[in-house]
């Protein structure tokens, strides 16, 4: 085996997480290699529905609604910096979303939600509002006559996933980053003087600090370093239309039409393991819901569907920590990869460059799941 190559940090995983933290670390003056399992890798960023959502997330950790939205504040900047370094415009918008109610319940129990996560202690207060039908019909003029009313939060956007991946790999490249695809690791191994050593089938890697960014696979990789990622995976489905003449110009948090003109719906989360396979009963109830919001719908053709596995914690959001046990490794691991990579690009990265994870990250360490058990 040749001598092993050596980088100041080594990124494993090379989807959109992986990819913005790389490109971070590079812009911190450090350099920096992807170790990358390959195509055969459950990625799921080939998978996700490309929100930039800020409205639902963080009931339950105030902490997670502040880091969302600093995300979302950073995300105009990100993009046009990915624009400016590889003439890719990943065609971030940002014009506020909404998640539209078929029922009275539904819309209550959606508004309930929010008043609770916005009564949080801790919590960063932003705008929303609850709107009838007859506002959001100023909106939608081709709104169902089913919905009954919707939430609007004005941070919401979306963004074409498949070109922020490879945005983000472009910019990583040009750069000067090491992308090694089809390097699976199998072993991590701390050094006696520091830093790491790093196995693959493909050969052998030597870096000053390791992050670990490799989705579902770090719930093996953790513990080489002396961390933890409780994890599992989840399924999605979703389904794309023909290109339409464009009528949804703001994103629904279940449906939303790109900047190509095709129309995503995805609104499924199944615990299904590593089963990627796809099923006309959930993708004909998501398609049934878009309809009723948004008849004219039926009219278009489905061209493609697929399903890709959400990286899951325990409790949905993410895990950001560093290791006492074998210093310089870190692990960086969510579901909202793309809603968060303006952060991981902008905020961690520099904090892992640093050498340590900033004091009001502490709240998504892996360390929140151990409490005693109950008798």
């Amino acid at each position: 085996m040749a001598d092993a190559a050596i980088f100041d940090v080594a990124v494993i995983g090379g989807g959109v997480v992986g990819a913005a933290v790389a490109r971070g670390l590079l812009g911190a003056g450090l350099s920096a290699c992807i170790l990358d399992e390959g195509d055969i890798a459950h990625r799921a960023s080939r998978g996700n529905f490309a929100l930039v959502w800020v409205q639902s997330k963080g009931l339950g950790m105030a902490r997670y609604g502040a880091w969302t939205r600093a995300s979302s504040d950073a995300w105009a900047a990100f993009a046009a910096d990915l624009e400016a370094e590889t003439g890719i415009d990943v065609a971030h918008r940002r014009p506020g979303g909404f998640n539209l109610c078929l029922s009275e319940q539904e819309l209550e129990t959606r508004r309930g939600a929010l008043v609770r996560m916005h009564n949080q202690p801790g919590w960063i207060p932003y705008d929303w509002e609850v709107l009838d039908r007859a506002a959001l019909a100023r909106e939608f003029p081709d709104l169902g006559p089913e919905v009954v009313g919707g939430l609007f939060c004005p941070l919401d956007g979306h963004v074409n996933s498949l070109r922020l991946f490879r945005a983000l790999h472009a910019s990583f490249k040009a750069g000067g980053g090491a992308y090694r695809p089809e390097w699976p690791v199998t072993r991590i191994a701390p050094l006696s003087a520091g830093g790491f050593r790093i196995e693959t089938p493909r050969g052998v890697v030597e870096a000053g600090k390791v992050v670990l960014a490799a989705g579902i696979a770090n719930a093996r990789l953790a513990p080489m370093v002396g961390l933890a990622a409780p994890v599992r995976p989840q399924r999605g489905q979703i389904l794309v239309t023909e290109k339409a003449a464009p009528f949804l110009h703001y994103p629904i948090v279940t449906l939303r039409q790109t900047d190509e003109g095709s129309v995503m719906m995805g609104d499924s989360a199944e615990e299904a393991g590593l089963d990627e396979r796809i099923g006309l009963g959930v993708l004909s109830v998501m398609a049934e819901r878009a309809v009723r919001m948004f008849p004219r719908i039926a009219a278009l053709n489905v061209v493609r569907t697929w399903a890709a596995l959400r990286v899951m914690s325990q409790d949905g959001f993410p895990i950001y920590d560093q290791s006492e046990a074998a210093p310089g490794a870190f692990i960086a691991t969510c579901h909202s990869g793309v809603t968060l990579a303006a952060a991981h690009g902008r905020l961690l990265a520099p904090m892992i460059a640093r050498g340590a994870l900033d004091a009001d990250l502490a709240p998504f360490s892996a360390r929140r799941f151990d409490v005693p058990q109950t008798a």
